[in-house]
């Protein structure tokens, strides 16, 4: 096998220091995913990067939950906890989020979501398996 041309080297070089340059991939930005049963999830958004990156993100998630106080200042460490609302076997899930944005991963049917923070309680209804949904509690 002949060895590769120099022309070929610099080109590969070059390509790597862009990629570099270009900074860390969206999920790379993205904090570490944790799972609790059927439940994957991954909370952060805390840093303009990770926020950016967990926005973006939002759209290939079934189900989002943001958390802020009513002036718009982002909150973190919400208890939260996810059950089915369709009763059955599925086991009801509990985490505390440690950022202000969470993407969740759970199969597709009727949830209640039930969160607390900041000394208040929100609870919601939610059906995942559609089209992308964000549930949005204020503080």
């Amino acid at each position: 096998m002949p060895a590769p041309s120099f022309a070929r080297l610099v080109l590969a070089a070059a390509a790597t220091t862009a990629a570099l340059a270009a900074g860390p991939t969206l999920a790379q930005q993205l904090p570490t995913a944790h799972s609790l049963g059927d439940l994957r999830y991954q909370c952060g958004g805390i840093g303009t990067d990770e926020s950016t990156a967990m926005r973006a993100a939002m759209k290939d998630y079934p189900l989002s939950l943001l958390f802020a106080r009513a002036d718009g200042a982002y909150e973190a460490n919400i208890e939260v906890h996810i059950s089915s609302s369709q009763g059955g076997s599925k086991q009801a899930q509990s985490f505390v989020a440690s950022g202000p944005v969470c993407l969740l991963q759970l199969p597709p049917g009727s949830y209640r979501v039930d969160v607390q923070g900041a000394g208040q309680s929100h609870s919601r209804t939610v059906k995942v398996g559609g089209a992308p949904q964000s549930l949005d509690f204020r503080f």
